[in-house]
């Protein structure tokens, strides 16, 4: 509604769930239907939209839509939600004008930055170069693009603030050569806590007679070489080889060496049994674990995530991409993300995260940081505050629908993170359903930013201005430039350029700048 459209929406139902909230809107029209049929379609007045959004949960059924929606009106924009980007790519050049998104791909990036506790880099693939977001102070001067966000004074971030050197957020050209920036979260590991680690997961009992079994052959090496007479080395020979079994018998020997001697040969006998279960129990609980998905988590230094749906999945692989070790937590066995969870070489616990027991097994108490972002408002709440109470320096990041909450969550119960994932694409979604063709997105604190490539058509307001004056509303700030008669972008633009017809001008922008600024503004709406 920023951009000052009239929007249709097709519900099951204007009066359950989130409808009330929509139906309030305004401008916002509801059409009551259990599915998205040709009546449906037919009421909301398709023939004569500009364009047709489709975002539910199923990508199937998103597609059994737009086929539909096609048949009416095959010339029609489509912004179609889609997880399996690979069949969206497919199915997106059989529609005329197509636009497939992926509302987890574009936020799981934020959650892992949460997860991490800072702004983790988030890298930007343009035309010609790469970009990525970091704080001014970690990169040279010259690969400095332009500040997006003061974060250093005030509560909240002053995104693309006119002075240029008071932003300590900066788009900045990657470097290849550079050091990695996450290289601190990359904890290296003592080869003896990775020991006590693997101990920690052979059955107890087995361990404890272990080490009884090694004590007393302390012990006996010691007697060897006191009550027995021998030099220190000989007893330990004897010893070993008496608990091997080879021992001799020797009537002439001292009492005491023959009492030891017995003693020796027993603890042998039981030594070995041990070692063999210790060894065989690993070997067979692990298969047992890879198969039924309770492989016991990494002890320390790792992330939690809990729910393996689409936002869970794409967390898991980009932590799994990062080199975080990562323990999940999933109730349904069948989920799709635990398949792809333990191909990617993260540890599955299957059970009810609200369940204290359930987290403690993927040992939260020393984790990095906990994820709950499992579809379930309720059970990633519970899931953070048990959590908290479990160990409360823990970092909790969870997933909320409702954008007011997440924030009032995270102010009042001292959560790391929360996060609406609509909120964070729906100007996404709302831009490229108005042909703008949106790039990437920049979330910072609890506002994003969009990179987006602005066409200019006959018509539009800034026909005829300085480039410079698109930098002056303060809500957007141009990267790059692309001429009508090339298909390169001029990453040092002339901000004294004229701008003619067919020029198209890359931003980084505030969803406010591309309501008010283009829209209504320096920039309006552009007909395809």
């Amino acid at each position: 509604m920023r951009l000052g459209e009239e929007v249709v929406v097709i519900l099951p139902s204007a009066q359950r769930g989130r409808g009330k909230r929509i139906a309030a809107m305004p401008g916002v029209r509801v059409v009551e239907s259990e599915e998205v049929s040709d009546e449906a379609f037919e009421a909301a007045g398709l023939a004569g939209a500009r364009a047709l959004a489709l975002v539910d949960q199923d990508d199937l059924g998103n597609i059994h839509a737009a086929l539909r929606a096609g048949e009416t009106r095959p010339d029609i924009r489509l912004v179609i939600r889609m997880f399996n980007t690979g069949l969206g790519n497919e199915i997106r050049t059989l529609f005329a004008d197509c636009a497939m998104l992926s509302d987890s791909r574009m936020a799981a990036p934020w959650f892992v930055a949460a997860a991490l506790g800072e702004l983790a880099p988030s890298h930007v693939r343009l035309p010609g170069r790469t970009l990525y977001v970091a704080r001014r102070d970690e990169v040279a001067p010259a690969a400095v693009i332009c500040g997006i966000a003061d974060t250093e004074h005030g509560g909240q971030a002053r995104l693309l603030p006119p002075e240029e050197g008071a932003a300590d957020l900066v788009l900045a050209v990657a470097d290849p050569a550079a050091t990695d920036p996450l290289q601190r979260h990359r904890r290296w590991r003592n080869p003896v806590t990775r020991l006590l680690d693997w101990i920690r997961t052979i059955n107890r009992p087995l361990v404890i007679a272990f080490v009884v079994t090694a004590c007393l052959l302390v012990v006996s090496t010691i007697l060897f070489a006191t009550v027995g007479g021998n030099n220190l080395s000989d007893a330990l020979y004897l010893t070993v080889l008496d608990a091997a079994g080879a021992a001799q018998p020797d009537i002439t020997l001292a009492g005491p060496n023959k009492i030891i001697q017995v003693l020796d040969t027993l603890l042998g006998i039981v030594l070995i049994p041990v070692i063999t279960a210790a060894v065989v129990g690993g070997v067979v609980t692990a298969q047992l674990s890879d198969r039924l998905g309770t492989r016991r988590a990494p002890i320390r230094d790792h992330m939690v995530v809990v729910g393996l749906g689409n936002i869970g999945s794409r967390v898991v692989g980009q932590l799994r991409d990062l080199g975080m070790p990562v323990v999940c937590v999933e109730r349904d066995a069948t989920a799709p993300g635990v398949a792809l969870a333990r191909r990617l070489g993260a540890s599955v616990i299957l059970g009810d995260a609200a369940r204290e027991d359930t987290l403690r097994s993927a040992s939260v108490g020393t984790a990095q940081a906990l994820l709950a972002v499992t579809s379930d408002d309720v059970t990633n709440l519970q899931v953070a505050l048990h959590s908290r109470r479990l160990r409360s320096e823990l970092r909790t990041v969870l997933r909320l629908f409702d954008g007011d909450l997440a924030e009032r969550v995270q102010r009042t119960f001292g959560i790391g993170g929360s996060r609406s994932v609509s909120s964070l694409v729906a100007p996404v979604f709302a831009a490229t359903m108005l042909e703008r063709q949106v790039i990437d997105t920049i979330v910072v604190g609890r506002r994003v930013l969009l990179i987006a490539e602005i066409p200019l058509a006959a018509g539009a307001e800034l026909i005829g201005q300085r480039l410079g004056e698109v930098n002056e509303f303060g809500e957007a700030r141009v990267l790059a430039l692309r001429g009508p008669d090339t298909s390169l972008l001029d990453w040092q633009p002339d901000l004294d350029h004229v701008l003619v017809e067919g020029d198209r001008v890359l931003v980084v922008t505030t969803r406010t700048g591309m309501g008010n600024v283009f829209s209504s503004s320096s920039m309006p709406a552009v007909s395809g």
